[in-house]
């Protein structure tokens, strides 16, 4: 499958919003601009978040405010949320484990955009992955990724042999896993 064979498509960021959620989300990009700290800019996304959990610009807000805090297991839950409700919009399994080339042929029906998204999102994850010291985790995801990207259009090539040397050097245990 080409995944930079695509036609222009609204984006995730484009769909519609309640107005109280928007302005909370300009309330956080305010209040962070003063600093990583200011407990204003988490408060106004985590309110954003509970009003709509499904809203792909609210989770992508979060998971950057958690990334650069490098609040990184916080950071891959909100991913994680994204791919599910990524999948549950592209109509393919929302456990990526079990995801296939045929079910991304779906998705790429539905949306393109929204299936690179689910992409890059399970390898944004996998990435957080090696910086918590999880590389048979990560390695499992860019595998998945590098089995429905056969032509690496995605750049997995480097990652997967990144993390598969990190597993190796973590021990037999992780070595287990990985194989």
């Amino acid at each position: 499958m080409d995944l930079l064979d695509f036609t222009a498509e609204a984006m995730y960021f484009d769909e519609p919003q309640d107005p109280e959620v928007v302005a909370l989300l300009e309330r956080a990009a305010k209040h962070y601009g003063r600093g990583p700290d200011d407990p204003t800019a988490e408060a106004a996304l985590l309110r954003a978040y509970f009003l709509a959990p499904e809203d792909l610009t609210v989770l992508v807000a979060l998971y950057r405010f958690f990334y650069y805090r490098h609040a990184y297991e916080d950071a891959l839950t909100v991913a994680d949320r994204a791919i599910a409700g990524t999948a549950r919009r592209l109509d393919v399994p929302a456990r990526w484990q079990v995801l296939s080339e045929d079910d991304l042929g779906r998705a790429v029906l539905v949306s393109m955009t929204l299936t690179r998204f689910l992409l890059m999102a399970l390898k944004g994850t996998g990435y957080l992955l090696l910086r918590l010291d999880r590389p048979a985790e990560a390695l499992a995801r860019f595998e998945k990724v590098a089995q429905i990207d056969t032509s690496d259009r995605l750049g997995l090539g480097a990652l997967i042999q990144l993390a598969r040397g990190a597993a190796e050097a973590a021990g037999p245990n992780v070595r287990a896993l990985v194989r």
